[in-house]
């Protein structure tokens, strides 16, 4: 079981460093996304320094112009989003050829025990073709899914890729508020 979980995490590794490159190849070398990513990083210290100046002015014309730059970092964000697209297509196909290949290899095995019992509706992935009720066993697919996730964003950091903190603080995310929302 440890070995299975040891290469567990080493593929995790390896098809995380796999997509990073793919994403390289496709979407960081190029010259429309590194003049973007600058503007986007640009726009966002731009931004924070005029919000923390102002504060929470009343003046009309301040406003505007805070929403004027954040409805061009959304724009510009925007943009950003879909140069990625390309590389997020290919680095999905990628993945899916590899975890369904990964997934007939571990079929049916445990590779990992868990130190709790998942809740009802993730039990279905972490213990996903395992025989027997004991739920703190763990499936393939739940150990490379929450490897893959932590490793992934790491990996990014490391290489540099990932968005600047003032980028993301300002951009909001699919999570996280857009612009302005809280005024």
């Amino acid at each position: 079981m440890w070995s299975d979980t040891i290469l567990i995490v080493f593929i995790s590794i390896c098809t995380a460093f796999l997509g990073e490159g793919l994403t390289w190849v496709l979407v960081y070398r190029t010259e429309k996304y590194q003049k973007l990513k600058t503007e986007v990083e640009k726009q966002s210290k731009k931004l924070e320094r005029r919000k923390e100046i102002h504060g929470d002015s009343l003046d009309k014309s301040v406003k505007k112009k805070i929403e004027r730059d954040e409805e061009k970092l959304k724009n510009n964000n925007r943009d950003l989003s879909l140069v990625k697209m390309k590389s997020m297509f290919a680095t999905g196909f990628a993945f899916t050829a590899l975890l369904s290949m990964f997934n007939s290899i571990f079929d049916g095995r445990v590779v990992a025990q868990l130190p709790f019992t998942p809740i009802s509706w993730i039990q279905g992935l972490s213990h996903r073709n395992l025989a027997g009720d004991d739920f703190t066993d763990c499936s393939f697919i739940f150990l490379y899914i929450l490897c893959t996730m932590s490793i992934r964003q790491n990996i990014q950091k490391l290489l540099g890729f990932a968005p600047s903190r003032a980028a993301s603080k300002q951009g909001g995310g699919l999570f996280g508020p857009t612009p302005g929302q809280f005024k």
